[in-house]
């Protein structure tokens, strides 16, 4: 695959008939699209001192969209020609059925670019890569005598997309990004345990190439497996948790962001639906999500339908105020699309998405949150979690978490999980902290079976009645 720009009504098609097919295909629609997609991405990773894999991929190809009423016809390939383009036509074509229905407007064209459009794996040679994958491992293996085993990986990918819509309106997108992540696991006593630390954006591997970049990566994965060596069973039962800055907002991404997205609130499947303009959270929760942050991991300047990215508000003061939409769902539902219509690729049908979900910074000091912790868990990093979207219950795994007795942050524990739902979790906010923070860049959000990028964050938060799981007697 050529490294030349993507260009397709150039190098694969003509503009004028692949327009004519998209107009036959979506003739009596509601919607569609034509999505032209080229991306190429990389992998290396480095294990115990050993390169273990290093890959490359490169793919290119279409999907072709009508959208009427409820329902959606798609089709895509990865042959980007006329002959497959009608092929696509004639699938996608029985959505319609008899049309009737009325072409919705096209989304307005933007100049805004919220990152840059070189390739970042152009940013150094393979070798380099590997080289600087060997010096993390040297660095954490010198840091402290008990590391035993370092992982890490370094990966980047460049997206090309353009997507021609039945008006004629094209529009164009390239996004790149690039990542970085450390395993350290360390031994005392014949004790293991791990900690792990990544970072990453839209932008290239340079940014993270540098040692003053990833040694304090290195740092902090090992501080964290060192305080994990100290960690003593959790506690179980009903308390009272305080969240802190940053990744934790995860659980706030979970628990309740799924639960704000179009679909599931149209189809009336979500633990939010029916209670737009209702108190649902504390007074002082006030929940963005915001695909226009430069260089975020979740950032994109325009989405998957070619609607620009905005910053939507999702709860104002604890009443919800909107919906995450992609254009089929906001058509449905009468309101306007918000930047949200996101797909993992050309193979995959657009649906509404999260970009960077965050909650506000409140007027607390996080000093004071804990102060005024009596008996309760200070959750610093998580894991894995489950959450049912109709309910908003939800259940994820500490990775770094304290046990806190009259304000006093005391020993850490292993093995506390949190346990509750969304709906309640919210009203149950007793203290927003004033240092809101972003994750670093390491987030990925599943649903339907589709993967994207995505960000996260919240400032300091105290939470009440959690159910805390642990192993404590």
């Amino acid at each position: 695959m050529t490294d030349q720009p993507f260009r397709p009504f150039e190098t694969h098609l003509d503009e004028a008939a692949a327009l004519a097919i998209v107009r036959a295909a979506t003739m009596g629609a509601d919607d569609g699209e034509l999505y032209l997609e080229r991306r190429r991405s990389e992998a290396i990773v480095l294990d115990d001192g050993r390169i273990k894999t290093a890959s490359y991929d490169a793919s290119e190809g279409f999907g072709l969209r009508a959208v009427r009423g409820e329902v959606a016809g798609y089709a895509h390939a990865t042959e980007i020609s006329e002959k497959a383009l009608i092929r696509a036509s004639d699938t996608a074509r029985l959505a319609v059925g008899d049309g009737g229905g009325v072409m919705a407007a096209a989304p307005q064209g933007t100049n805004v670019k919220l990152y840059g459009d070189a390739d970042p794996m152009a940013d150094a040679t393979f070798a380099i890569k590997i080289d600087m994958l060997r010096e993390i491992d040297a660095f954490a293996r010198d840091l402290d005598p008990r590391v035993i085993q370092v992982s890490a990986t370094v990966s980047a990918s460049y997206q090309e997309v353009e997507i021609l819509r039945p008006e004629g309106l094209r529009l164009r997108d390239i996004r790149p990004m690039a990542r970085l992540n450390v395993s350290v696991i360390v031994e005392q006593n014949g004790r293991r345990e791990q900690g792990g630390m990544g970072g990453g954006g839209r932008h290239g591997l340079a940014a993270l190439m540098q040692p003053g970049r990833w040694q304090p990566m290195v740092r902090e994965a090992l501080r964290i497996a060192l305080v994990n060596l100290e960690a003593v069973a959790a506690p179980a039962g009903v308390m009272d948790v305080v969240l802190g800055p940053g990744w934790p907002g995860i659980l706030l991404h979970e628990a309740i962001g799924h639960g704000l997205e179009g679909d599931f609130n149209r189809k009336k499947t979500s633990a939010f639906a029916g209670l737009m303009g209702q108190q649902i959270a504390a007074r002082g929760v006030t929940v963005l999500d915001d695909g226009t942050i430069p260089d975020r991991r979740g950032s994109i300047s325009i989405d998957d339908e070619g609607t620009a990215s905005a910053r939507n508000v999702l709860i104002e003061d604890g009443i919800l105020v909107g919906f995450m939409q992609d254009r089929q769902n906001a058509r449905l539902m009468g309101v306007a699309p918000t930047g949200n219509g996101r797909r993992e690729s050309h193979a995959h049908i657009p649906m509404p998405r999260m970009t960077n979900t965050y909650m506000l910074a409140g007027p607390d000091d996080p000093k004071d949150i804990l102060a005024g912790l009596k008996d309760g868990i200070y959750a610093v990093g998580f894991g894995g979690g489950q959450v049912d979207i109709t309910n908003g219950k939800f259940v994820f795994s500490c990775t770094e978490a304290y046990r806190v007795q009259n304000g006093v942050v005391g020993a850490p524990v292993k093995g506390a999980t949190l346990i509750g739902d969304g709906a309640t979790a919210l009203k149950q906010i007793r203290a927003i902290g004033n240092d809101l923070a972003l994750d670093p860049g390491i987030g990925n959000c599943g649903k339907a079976g589709q993967w994207v990028p995505v960000g996260v964050g919240q400032p300091t938060l105290l939470i009440g009645g959690l159910t805390v799981g642990g192993s404590a007697a």
